[in-house]
């Protein structure tokens, strides 16, 4: 982990200098992008192991819109750096792709945490070769490759909604509460809203459609299979 660089997308100047202070100290090589435009550039040119976005950016393009173009053309997690009374941009961040989200004002320890904690899931761990590919209805999940194939064809997936699809599919058949999935996938030490979870099987379903069997179980969570 260390040495990868990570781009920070945040206008406040003093917020940038705060948050790359921390990073350094933890071993990132920082890039710093005052506007969406100088974002998505600095993602195209240094490869990041991941961005920092603002969600109130100035200008013609917020937080909301480069979260939305980088995910057409890359897997880089996101992680939004939104307001205090930013439920909405919140949730659409979420569901525009983005892996989670950190609401200012934040302690610099959070942030780091939370970078960390989203690069270890990027990052996997080593598995046996029969585990690699697993099944859940049409649904390839290839923890390998960390991708989704559904009829052979690669859906592209955000990395948390990678990361619940694997979770769920590790757990076939089992009615999981949204605490679980929520200390399964974002972590135990994770805390937020668990429509967090909503949004995210929302998007799973929305992209790899019926051939995945998540159902709903009412007063409980969900169930994959």
């Amino acid at each position: 982990m260390s040495d990868a660089t990570i781009v920070v997308v945040e206008d406040d100047r003093n917020i940038a200098d705060l948050v790359e202070l921390y990073l350094r100290q933890e071993g990132f090589r920082v890039v710093q992008a005052a506007s969406g435009e100088q974002g998505i550039e600095a993602v195209r040119n240094q490869r990041p192991r991941m961005v920092i976005l603002d969600v109130g950016l100035p200008g013609g393009m917020d937080g909301l819109e480069v979260c939305r173009r980088l995910r057409a053309g890359t897997d880089v997690p996101i992680l939004m750096l939104t307001a205090r009374d930013g439920e909405i941009d919140r949730v659409l961040g979420l569901e525009l792709g983005a892996d989670d989200y950190v609401t200012k004002p934040f302690a610099p320890r959070e942030l780091i945490a939370r970078v960390k904690a989203i690069l270890r899931r990027t990052d996997g761990s080593p598995r046996d070769a029969e585990a690699d590919v697993l099944l859940a209805g049409d649904v390839e999940v290839d923890l390998k490759r960390r991708e989704a194939r559904r009829g052979g064809e690669v859906v592209p997936l955000a990395t948390r909604e990678f990361d619940l699809l694997r979770f769920l599919t590790e757990n076939l058949g089992l009615a999981l509460t949204r605490q679980q999935l929520l200390d399964g996938v974002w972590g135990a030490g994770w805390y937020g809203d668990e429509r967090t979870v909503d949004v995210h099987v929302r998007q799973l379903r929305k992209k790899l459609g019926d051939g995945l069997p998540l159902a709903t179980v009412w007063g409980v969570g969900y169930r994959l299979g």
